[in-house]
């Protein structure tokens, strides 16, 4: 059967389908050698050669997608009744077995990624692993530092216990970035709850040493290079 060539190449990061349609039509695709300027064309990956200007390109087995989440979308894969994070791909990206890694619940914005990667997922999201998550949260009140001694000694809330975190202002006294490595349910939430403060918007910015791209806008999305995956660890 094979894949599409526009497809393949749209989904290794080369242009969306319509740009790479373009490359192919120009002539500069090759497959096994031999020019190919049917965008249509079916491809074996894992028998055949593709490149672009006489450079290789090479299936990648898991795709790692970077999205910059709107409000009012689930961190989910399906749902019924409303919209997903899955959703927003453009078709290019779409293929079985992506799913988001980690949740932000449904009003918060921010990075995203996106995966196939079971693995990555679970080194990701495991406590052992010291990935921290870094958010920004718009609140009614202003930090104080009574909130950041709070935070760094761990807060207990509810009958819930939340594990120390970094908790710090710049020029704005009603923002605060927050950084912690759990990732409970609607926790930096219930945290500041905890210091009588509500959090009116709150956005992640980076995962580890991963940071959302501020080039993307709300709903766009973008592949990660090998180097951006690694950043997480890192």
């Amino acid at each position: 059967m094979g894949e599409r060539l526009d497809k393949f190449l749209a989904s290794q990061g080369l242009g969306t389908r319509k740009e790479v349609g373009k490359l192919i039509r120009s002539g500069v695709v090759t497959v096994d050698g031999v020019s190919q300027r049917d965008p249509g064309a079916k491809v074996d990956l894992g028998r055949q050669q593709v490149a672009v200007e006489g450079r290789s390109v090479s299936y990648q087995e898991h795709l790692y997608i970077m999205m910059n989440k709107p409000a009012g979308v689930l961190s989910a894969t399906e749902d019924r009744h409303a919209e997903t994070v899955l959703d927003l791909l453009p078709e290019e990206l779409r293929r079985r077995g992506l799913f988001p890694a980690g949740r932000l619940d449904k009003d918060t914005t921010g990075l995203m990624l996106i995966t196939d990667d079971g693995d990555l997922a679970h080194r990701m999201l495991s406590p052992k692993k010291h990935v921290y998550k870094l958010y920004l949260a718009e609140l009614d009140a202003p930090v104080t530092a009574e909130d950041v001694e709070a935070f760094q000694a761990g807060i207990h809330w509810a009958g819930e216990s939340y594990a120390p975190g970094r908790l710090w202002t710049e020029e704005d006294p009603f923002r605060g970035y927050v950084e912690i490595r759990e990732g409970r349910f609607h926790q930096v939430k219930r945290m500041f709850e905890a210091r009588g403060k509500t959090v009116q918007q709150l956005k992640r910015l980076k995962i580890g040493g991963l940071a959302l791209d501020d080039t993307l806008e709300e709903g766009e999305c973008r592949l990660l290079t090998p180097e951006e995956v690694e950043s997480i660890f890192g």
